[in-house]
């Protein structure tokens, strides 16, 4: 494959995409780095791309293994407040939000092709689930992993209750998201929730390294076994489905409002202790 085809697959499939670029750091190694300029937060057209790349990655014939990382010194700091806000306010944002986090999960777990994160600085949100989800998740020792959903004033939906419990085991799992409490990237590696982590100035270079690795192994070995290991993940999709349609609920609640409001104006949140459930 020349220099040519890879460009020209660039130009056709993925010129569509406005939040990600894409560069071949090996042959076969397609490199997806989420770009917006706010600390690639996930704003409403970078969620709806997340949703779609791994369904174009994985019918694209070039590609044998994919590097997700962000631009400059954040991987993804999580849901653009513009973005939440709108979706709190309106029934049709809401519903298409819900159905692009669904295929945000279930289609990075569909792609038949081996995926490598490669997570420094914040790493929250849609981005994280994409970096999780990953076949090898690597983290430089000081990322930053937060799941902040209960902190917002919403049930963590987006990806966690589907992977943690696996990765790290339920009491762990529960701990970071119930608290929402900052997991570093040495700490993520020894209890299971990334791969491996790394130095901040060879985290690029091992990813690629890794990405190569599986790009030159036996295609159908490699995404067969893939395939099986995440039916351990399509188990737990009803414990999914409902996480997120629990999230989503809560859009329509005082708490999410509450959170927002605190996170925009930088104060602790007030929320109202006394809940009917």
């Amino acid at each position: 494959m020349n220099d040519e085809t890879l460009a020209a697959g660039l130009d056709n499939r993925y010129a569509k995409y406005a939040r990600l670029q894409f560069d071949w750091p090996q042959p076969r190694v397609l490199r997806v780095t989420m770009s917006n300029g706010k600390m690639n937060s996930a704003d409403e057209k970078m969620h709806g791309e997340l949703g779609m790349v791994w369904r174009d990655i994985d019918s694209d014939p070039s590609v044998s293994a994919v590097i997700l990382t962000g631009a400059g010194r954040a991987f993804s700091a999580g849901g653009d407040f513009a973005m939440m806000e709108r979706i709190i306010d309106d029934h049709d944002t809401r519903i298409r939000n819900w159905k692009e986090a669904r295929d945000i999960v279930y289609n990075v777990i569909n792609c038949s092709k081996p995926i490598v994160s490669a997570i420094r600085g914040p790493a929250v949100g849609a981005g994280l689930a994409c970096g999780l989800l990953a076949d090898v998740s690597i983290a430089t020792k000081t990322a930053r992993i937060i799941d902040g959903h209960t902190k917002l004033g919403l049930a963590a939906g987006d990806h966690a209750a589907i992977v943690w419990p696996l990765l790290c085991g339920m009491a762990k799992a529960k701990y970071y998201l119930l608290l929402c409490d900052q997991l570093l990237g040495e700490e993520a590696e020894r209890i299971g929730v990334v791969s491996m982590c790394c130095e901040d100035d060879e985290l690029d270079a091992k990813a690629i390294e890794v990405a190569g690795r599986l790009a030159a192994g036996p295609p159908s070995a490699i995404r067969w076994t893939k395939y099986a290991l995440n039916n351990w993940l399509r188990q737990a999709g009803p414990t999914f489905d409902a996480s997120l349609a629990l999230e989503f609920m809560g859009f329509t609640g005082p708490e999410v409002k509450e959170g927002l409001a605190a996170l925009v104006e930088k104060r602790p949140p007030a929320f109202q202790l006394d809940c009917p459930l």
